[in-house]
C-alpha cells in the first residue's frame, strides 16, 4: 500500500484513506486522482459519445459526482479504470480536473470486472469486443497459458469468436448465430495465443457463411418475403445442431466446431428458395416475439 500511495502522489493525486475490502480482506486505497493520470483498460468497450453526454448531463443536474472509479495498476505503472470509461469521459465534459477513485493494487481485477459493470448494460457486441480485446492483451502477456485458464474472465467461449467477427464487421448479426455457437463453441486447452489463431479461422469461415446467408435473404426478398426475422430464419434452417438439445458449457460440444461449420456452409450453398413458405416464416416471428 505504501508504494501505491507514493504512485498516487507522484501522479498529482491525494490519498484519502485505506482500508481492507470486507469480503476477502484485500487492501484498497481511496484517493483523488487527476483525470490526466487515468485511462480506460485497452480492451474495454468502445466509448459511446451519446451515453457520455447523457451521463454528463445527469451528473450535472444532480450537482455531485458520487460514484468513485474503480482503478487498478496497469502496464508500466499506469492507472487503469476497468469499468469507468463513460464516467471518466463525463468528468472531462464537466470540466473536472480530479476524480475520486477506489484503487486496488491487484492488476488481475481488470480482467474480472466485466461481470460487475452495470454502468451501461452490455449488449452482445459490447461484451464480445471487450472479451476479445482482453484476450489479446492476455495473449501478449501470458500467451503460453491455456485459453481455458481464463474461462471465468471471458464468461463464455462464443464471446471470443463473436468478438473476432465484430472486429471484422462491425454490423455483423451476432444474435442470429449465438444460439448455434453456444452449442458448438468451447474453451480450448491450447495456449491462448494459438487458440486465438484457430478462432480467427473459425471467424473467417463464419463470415463466408454469412455472405451466403445474405445472398439467400436477398433472394427471398425478391420473392416478396418481408420480415425482420429473415436472417434468423435462414441461419436456423442451416444450423446443423438446431434440433439437438443444448449441453452445459462445461460439457463436450454437440459437434466439433470445424465439422459444424463445414455442414453449415454446405447447407447454405444447397438452400432452396422455393422451400420457404410465408406460413413457416410467420411461425418464426411468433417464436421470436415469445422469446422477446
Amino acid at each position: 500500500m505504501a508504494a501505491l500511495v507514493s504512485e498516487v502522489r507522484e501522479a498529482g493525486g491525494a490519498p484519502l484513506g485505506a482500508y481492507r475490502e470486507p469480503l476477502n480482506g484485500g487492501p484498497l486505497l481511496l484517493a483523488t486522482v487527476p483525470l490526466a493520470a487515468l485511462q480506460p483498460t485497452p480492451f474495454q468497450r468502445d466509448l459511446s459519445p451519446t451515453h457520455t453526454q447523457r451521463l454528463a448531463q445527469r451528473i450535472g443536474e444532480t450537482g455531485a459526482f458520487l460514484d468513485p472509479l474503480i482503478v487498478v495498476r496497469g502496464e508500466d505503472g499506469r492507472l487503469w479504470t476497468p469499468n469507468g470509461r463513460h464516467r471518466l469521459a463525463a468528468a472531462k465534459v464537466l470540466g473536472l480536473r480530479q476524480i475520486t477513485a477506489l484503487i486496488c493494487p491487484d492488476p488481475a481485477l481488470a480482467y474480472r470486472i466485466l461481470a460487475l459493470n452495470t454502468e451501461k448494460a452490455h449488449n452482445l457486441r459490447d461484451r464480445s469486443l471487450e472479451v476479445i480485446r482482453m484476450a489479446r492483451t492476455l495473449a501478449r502477456e501470458r500467451g503460453r497459458l491455456s485459453e481455458r485458464t481464463w474461462a471465468e474472465q471471458f464468461e463464455a467461449p462464443e464471446l471470443l469468436t463473436l468478438g473476432l467477427l465484430y472486429e471484422a464487421s462491425g454490423r455483423f448479426a451476432g444474435g442470429a448465430y449465438s444460439a448455434f455457437l453456444r452449442k458448438v463453441d468451447r474453451f480450448s486447452d491450447q495456449p491462448l495465443a494459438k487458440s486465438l489463431s484457430q478462432r480467427q479461422d473459425y471467424a473467417a469461415r463464419l463470415l463466408g457463411i454469412d455472405a451466403e446467408v445474405k445472398r439467400i435473404v436477398a433472394g427471398l426478398q425478391e420473392r416478396g418475403f418481408r420480415s425482420p426475422y429473415l436472417r434468423n430464419y435462414v441461419v436456423a434452417r442451416i444450423n446443423p445442431v438446431r434440433w439437438l438439445k443444448p449441453r452445459k458449457a462445461s460439457a463436450a460440444p454437440l459437434m466439433p466446431m470445424g465439422q459444424a461449420l463445414t455442414r453449415m456452409a454446405a447447407a447454405a450453398r444447397a438452400f432452396k428458395l422455393e422451400s420457404v413458405s410465408h406460413r413457416e416464416l410467420a411461425w418464426v416471428a411468433v417464436g421470436a416475439s415469445a422469446e422477446e
